[in-house]
């Protein structure tokens, strides 16, 4: 396992346990986020980075019973938390890295993605496998439900010109890895990317 897998196992493992209790309102946020995805009856999306499965539940509404939902996270203690919550009702978890995902190419309408372009170790690489098992045409959704400005007064720290979140950076990082942004929204209250899967 990379030294980068290491760092993210060990950081979102101490935090598992209490995760959803640290940010208890941002239910709202991820079921506006999911709504914006245009998901139909009968989709197959797949949460990357599911964390506790807290996109789990909106994104089952979204694509109903005879919908696939998906949520693969490298951090065990993650997904073991998404049991506790009952979020495994709603889809299948998966112990999986994005970067190797065991998915079909093409298998998918959509990709959810909350909090995930930060902890992405080869971001260019890995959103090409997002891409590789998405349809062309489906979906990709970058979200956080609260913007970079106010995540970095969060975190006590600056917004700086490298991140990875600037529209002019992740613009050119989309297109290049098989996506086409179609809409970016960074505000207090979210952060939003829409990107279609490129022919």
């Amino acid at each position: 396992m990379s030294d980068d897998h290491t760092h993210v196992q060990e950081f979102f493992g101490a935090r598992a346990a209490d995760w959803d209790a640290r940010f208890p309102d941002d239910g709202p946020a991820y079921a506006a986020a999911v709504a914006e995805l245009g998901l139909r009856e009968g989709d197959r999306v797949l949460d990357a980075g599911c964390g506790t499965g807290r996109a789990l539940t909106p994104l089952r509404a979204a694509v109903g019973p005879s919908g696939a939902v998906l949520g693969a996270d490298l951090t065990p203690a993650m997904l073991q938390a998404a049991v506790r919550a009952g979020r495994d009702r709603d889809g299948q978890l998966l112990l999986a890295d994005v970067a190797a995902l065991p998915l079909r190419s093409g298998s998918l309408d959509a990709v959810f993605g909350a909090g995930l372009i930060s902890h992405l170790p080869d971001p260019a690489e890995n959103l090409r496998e997002l891409a590789r098992v998405v349809r062309p045409g489906g979906i990709l959704a970058l979200f956080h439900p609260i913007g970079r400005a106010a995540l970095a007064a969060r975190q006590g720290r600056q917004i700086t010109p490298e991140d990875l979140r600037a529209e002019p950076n992740l613009r050119p990082l989309l297109a290049g890895s098989g996506w086409r942004m179609t809409s970016y929204v960074d505000e207090d209250a979210r952060f939003l990317t829409l990107a279609v899967r490129e022919v």
